[in-house]
């Protein structure tokens, strides 16, 4: 009983965080972006260019369009973002059509559209990553593409919505694509703001009594490995100190890590201007051993049901 009112004291603000989030973000797709013909970034993006050709539903095709990307990221990412980014892309799929059927219809300048827009789909995307949710397929592709290759995560994601901010200026018209362009980077630095800091790459600094174990539980569980130093505190004593480096995606992630494995550990988070070398890739996560996973955990690791085989049976 007690784990489950802790479990629920993490998820229910994680829950509540990427809900408003989804809503602001539809709020300003259906009110602001999509009634000046201002396209979003990656999958939303697409999905606005094909419902203005084929007439079918901006919120089904948000969200069907999605679910792939979402399934191909989950055996990197995890079941619990799977959830939650399912339930985000659901939550704001659903507002999409609520604000689209009250036909709000403001009618202001084109740069008041692009601005206001691209001001709140940022602030509701940085809440929805806040939160642990995602509202775009592209940002898990761009993830796993970035492991095979040189280019970083911000790369392919702008590269591809490049691509999509040119296609929108033959379906709509050019300054349909420069106001995108412009309501892109706007919503990106508010993002920026409201994940505190949302560069591609974050280094991590934790202090804890136990380097040795958070740094396993990272490696098991995200495939990041850590740099570890030996410290001491001028009060606290002997510490371990680990040093690694995490895409934006996978913050919360492994905020969620430190807070299991150590509920006392000292964390700093700070951006990468720059990385020299390939350690923002990532090892393949590797499954821990069963019994050292409570029952919840285990459900994350369905390889380990494989190795069971017939014996366990």
């Amino acid at each position: 009983m007690e784990h489950f009112a802790e479990t629920m004291k993490k998820t229910v603000p994680s829950l509540l965080m990427v809900s408003v989030g989804a809503v602001i973000a539809a709020f300003a797709v259906a009110v602001f972006l999509v009634p000046a013909d201002i396209l979003d970034g990656g999958i939303v993006g697409v999905s606005i260019i094909i419902s203005a050709l084929s007439g079918l539903p901006l919120s089904v095709l948000t969200f069907v369009l999605n679910v792939p990307f979402l399934l191909l990221g989950l055996k990197s990412l995890g079941k619990r973002f799977l959830a939650t980014g399912v339930f985000s892309m659901a939550l704001f799929s659903v507002m999409l059509h609520i604000f689209e059927s009250m036909e709000i219809g403001l009618e202001l300048d084109p740069i008041l559209h692009c601005v206001f827009g691209g001001v709140l789909l940022g602030f509701g995307v940085g809440l929805v990553l806040r939160g642990g949710g995602c509202l775009d397929g592209t940002e898990i592709v761009a993830l796993l593409l970035s492991k095979k290759t040189r280019l970083s995560v911000g790369q392919i994601v702008f590269g591809f919505n490049i691509l999509i901010y040119g296609t929108a200026g033959f379906v709509f018209q050019w300054n349909s694509a420069l106001f995108s362009l412009m309501a892109y980077f706007l919503s990106f630095k508010v993002i920026d703001m409201v994940e505190q800091g949302l560069e591609q790459a974050k280094s991590v600094m934790i202090i804890t009594d136990d380097g040795q174990a958070m740094a396993d539980a990272i490696y098991q569980r995200m495939g990041r490995t850590c740099t570890m130093m030996e410290g001491a505190g001028r009060i606290s004593g002997a510490k371990s100190v680990l040093y690694c480096v995490v895409t934006r995606v996978e913050l919360s992630t492994m905020r969620r890590i430190i807070g299991e494995a150590d509920g006392s550990a000292f964390v700093t988070i700070s951006d990468i201007s720059e990385i020299v070398g390939n350690h923002i890739k990532r090892h393949p996560p590797v499954p821990p051993k069963k019994e050292a996973l409570s029952g919840a955990e285990k459900a994350e690791y369905p390889e380990l049901k494989k190795e069971e085989g017939p014996e366990a049976k």
